[in-house]
C-alpha cells in the first residue's frame, strides 16, 4: 500500500512541474506586455544604431532586433563556439569579405565587430544582402544561421523553405526570430517612428 503512495506522490510531482511549466510558458509567450518586453527587451541605447542601419540597407528595424535577440540575447560581447561576434554574431570572415560598398563608412571598421554600431551595420548590410541572394525572409534567416551552401540546398528543393530546412537547430531559428519580429512590432509600435 505504501508503494503506491509514493507512485501517486510522484506522478503529482510530475503533474504539478509541466502545469507549472506550461503556466510559465504561457505567461511569457500570451502574457501582458511587461512580461513579454522582460523576454524580448527592446534596450534604448541600440534603438537610433539599428533603426540607421535598417533604414540604410532597407530591411525592417524590428527584424534586425529580432536577430539580435535570437543571436546573442543583446550581449554585445558575445563570442560563439565558432568565432561569430557581438550582438549580431557576425564572423570576422564574413565582414571582411562583404563588399565594402555596401557598408562604405564602416568598411575600414570590419576587426571591431564587438563595437555595437559597427555590428549592426555590418549585420543589417549582410542580411539585406542575403534577402536580396533569396527574395525571401525565412531563406535569408535560414542562410544567416547555416550558411548560404545549406540555404541554397534547400531552396533549392522547393516547397516551403521551412519543411525543406534539414537542421533542427535552423529550423527553430527561423521561426524563434520570425515570432520575435512579430513581438517587437506589437510591444514596440512606435520603437522606431522617430528614427
Amino acid at each position: 500500500m505504501a508503494r503506491r503512495g509514493i507512485f501517486v506522490w510522484y506522478r503529482l510531482v510530475i503533474i504539478g512541474a509541466l502545469a507549472l511549466m506550461a503556466g510559465t510558458t504561457f505567461m511569457f509567450l500570451r502574457g501582458p506586455d511587461f512580461l513579454q518586453r522582460l523576454y524580448y527587451p527592446l534596450p534604448e541605447e541600440y534603438r537610433s544604431m539599428i533603426a540607421d542601419s535598417a533604414q540604410r540597407h532597407r530591411v525592417s528595424p524590428y527584424l534586425v532586433a529580432a536577430i539580435i535577440q535570437g543571436e546573442s540575447r543583446w550581449r554585445s560581447d558575445a563570442v560563439s563556439p565558432a568565432g561569430a561576434v557581438g550582438l549580431m554574431q557576425l564572423l570576422p570572415s564574413t565582414a571582411a569579405d562583404m563588399d565594402h560598398a555596401v557598408a562604405a563608412h564602416f568598411a575600414s571598421s570590419a576587426g571591431k565587430l564587438t563595437d555595437p554600431a559597427t555590428n549592426i551595420e555590418f549585420g543589417s548590410a549582410y542580411f539585406r544582402f542575403l534577402v536580396e541572394r533569396y527574395n525571401e525572409i525565412e531563406p535569408a534567416l535560414a542562410a544567416y544561421n547555416a550558411g548560404m551552401r545549406n540555404a541554397d540546398e534547400w531552396v533549392a528543393k522547393g516547397g516551403d523553405i521551412r519543411d525543406a530546412i534539414e537542421f533542427p537547430e535552423t529550423r527553430h531559428y527561423v521561426l524563434r526570430v520570425m515570432r520575435a519580429k512579430n513581438a517587437y512590432e506589437r510591444l514596440y509600435p512606435d520603437a522606431f517612428e522617430n528614427e
